[in-house]
């Protein structure tokens, strides 16, 4: 049995203490989950008792998260469950460069910040590269995060317009039957895209902006036979192109243009037999150094902890 080690973070003051533990010490309660030892807060200062690896581990990650209540950053508890899980390689204290930066402010004046090490690294890409694909599970952020890149982009008129794509695979051939004119059709599929628009301009700006031309959503067989100069342009469910139409897309690519490629390899829905354009493009090209390839993991995941536990156990079950 390891002695157990006694280590005291001080506060400035109670408060402090009570930001940390969480309402009704919920964070409290998940890391206690997660790890063994004895954690309560006296007046100004919070102590651990627990192995020497625990007390080391704990107090690096206490020291992260006050560093981020004092610069009034508001915890959640994603943020607490992101922050112990790096704390395990005492790599916590990466949170501090993510935190800080926004990476724009919602049509409200919310700021935009990245929550993950895995979205730090695709703005990052995304800002240096002309191309880039962002492959992982639902839920981390790969188009919002593009979306919100390219709405920063044209404000800043470093692109002339934003085209938004997605292949139309969910509907099969039976477009045809659905009622309403193709722009109805083609909607219900590019929802998340509006969603996304939304949030950062404001649904009038976005009307706006598509009647103008400066933002284009489309079906990926528009894009045939165009060349799309000084544009930031989605491909969005990119796991659902062929390996022709993924070649299509990505030699659409124009001058002072830039392209952004997401989708998720395990909720492929094409045809059997079909291979998909976004796993042969990541085989094809993974060797060219100009494009940027960004693997999202579950630790990724900014949705509810509990869609993360569900992605892990369908993982799991898969493999098993």
């Amino acid at each position: 049995m390891e002695q157990a080690t006694t280590v005291k973070v001080s506060l400035k003051n109670p408060a402090e203490g009570q930001a940390l533990f969480g309402p009704q010490d919920k964070f409290l309660h998940l890391i206690e989950q997660e790890v063994q030892a004895t954690i309560y807060s006296r007046e100004e200062e919070i102590v651990i008792q627990a192995s020497p690896q625990v007390t080391t581990r704990l107090e690096h990650l206490f020291t992260v998260l006050l560093a981020l209540i004092r610069n009034q950053y508001v915890l959640t508890e994603r943020d607490v469950l992101y922050a112990l899980d790096l704390s395990r390689e005492l790599k916590a204290d990466q949170l501090l460069d993510l935190f800080k930066g926004e990476i724009a402010v919602t049509h409200k004046g919310k700021p935009i910040r990245v929550k993950t090490i895995g979205q730090k690294q695709y703005v990052s890409e995304i800002k240096k590269k002309d191309i880039v694909f962002g492959i992982g599970p639902a839920g981390t952020g790969k188009t919002y995060i593009a979306v919100v890149l390219a709405v920063a982009a044209l404000k800043e008129g470093k692109v002339k317009r934003i085209v938004l794509t997605r292949p139309a695979v969910e509907a099969g051939e039976s477009l045809g039957f659905l009622p309403g004119d193709l722009q109805e059709k083609v909607d219900p599929y590019l929802r998340p895209l509006y969603d996304a628009l939304n949030d950062v301009l404001g649904p009038e700006q976005v009307l706006k902006s598509l009647e103008r031309g400066l933002i284009e959503i489309a079906p990926l067989a528009y894009m045939r036979g165009r060349t799309l100069d000084d544009s930031f342009i989605i491909l969005d469910e990119a796991q659902n192109t062929t390996p022709e139409q993924m070649k299509m897309f990505l030699t659409r690519l124009g001058f002072g243009s830039k392209m952004v490629i997401t989708g998720d390899v395990t909720q492929i829905d094409l045809p059997r037999g079909k291979s998909s354009g976004l796993v042969e493009a990541k085989r094809i090209l993974s060797g060219i150094e100009e494009l940027g390839f960004i693997t999202f993991a579950e630790q990724d995941v900014v949705r509810h902890s509990l869609v993360q536990k569900i992605i892990v156990a369908y993982n799991e079950d898969k493999e098993g």
